[in-house]
């Protein structure tokens, strides 16, 4: 089983000057300690579900930058960013800079979006699901048309790029890999089935039932189910023993999960440390499936 952590928020620091290096410390301590994958939110604001918007929020890709030049092996990516936030021209070339810079260890992460005030608070656009749902579908397909090489106007119903030219192209090959957020099951699953190499869904007793589903998307598009990655995020506080943490990551292995971020305490200091202990002694975990 692959182990990441993802680093929701940046109270720990305590003060704007002290977020870099902390941020530092936690990024090179994940990177040293094994694990698979290092994620941030792309949040211009902080969740309700996290803390109050007014907490301290880093841009995603910015901060994945720097944490790319301060490691060598972890993977990175965003969890998730919003389609309706970036254009998507603009987000393929943040990602495959990224993937340049890193040496091929970018993500891209993406889903439909949700925090309509974050997105009214900084004038972001936020339309409608519909049509955030088929503006995802068309960022996808342009991130696959630009990663592929190919060059010919792409004409949707919401983006027009005449010359959608992508250099330097990506390291990772064939492209980095695309991971979507989200669990509906007529739209999102859908969409991981035709065009993703990885989903992320949320742990719980409706699990089993969204691998399903995805499993019959997956034959509906011709897909192998089993070269889709399956993540999932777990959450940890400062009380929580690697021991408890090794039997939630056995307990989504059993439910088929192939990856799990942990997330909550991350930036507290010696946090990534911790998922490094749980990264060793769940290595020997099998997902079910596999």
């Amino acid at each position: 089983m692959r182990i990441g952590i993802q680093i929701p928020r940046f109270t720990g620091a305590g003060s704007p000057e002290h977020i870099g290096p902390a941020f530092a410390r936690t990024v090179r301590e994940a990177d040293q300690a094994g694990l698979s994958s290092l994620w941030v939110m792309d949040h211009f604001w902080q969740i309700e579900m996290v803390g109050a918007a007014e907490e301290p929020m880093l841009e995603g890709y910015s901060a994945l930058s720097y944490a790319a030049a301060l490691t060598e092996r972890i993977t990175l990516g965003t969890l998730v960013t919003g389609a309706v936030y970036r254009h998507p021209g603009a987000l393929v070339k943040s990602v495959t800079t990224l993937d340049v810079l890193s040496g091929g260890r970018a993500w891209l992460g993406i889903g439909a979006a949700w925090f309509e005030a974050e997105a009214r608070g900084l004038g972001l656009p936020f339309p409608p699901t519909a049509e955030r749902f088929e503006r995802l579908e068309e960022t996808l397909q342009i991130a696959h048309r630009m990663w592929s090489g190919d060059e010919s106007p792409y004409h949707g119903r919401h983006h027009r790029l005449e010359r959608p030219l992508n250099s330097p192209s990506a390291v990772r090959r064939p492209h980095p890999p695309v991971l979507i957020g989200g669990g509906g099951e007529k739209k999102t699953l859908r969409l991981v089935a035709k065009y993703a190499d990885a989903c992320n869904l949320f742990g719980g007793p409706r699990l089993p039932r969204k691998l399903e589903v995805l499993r019959e998307h997956c034959a509906a598009e011709g897909r192998r189910y089993e070269d889709i990655e399956k993540t999932a995020l777990a959450a940890f506080e400062r009380s929580t023993s690697v021991a408890e943490m090794v039997d939630t990551c056995g307990r989504l292995a059993e439910q088929g999960i192939d990856h799990v971020i942990c997330t909550g305490a991350t930036d507290e200091q010696g946090a990534a440390a911790f998922v490094g202990r749980v990264a060793e002694q769940a290595a020997d975990i099998v997902p079910a499936g596999r």
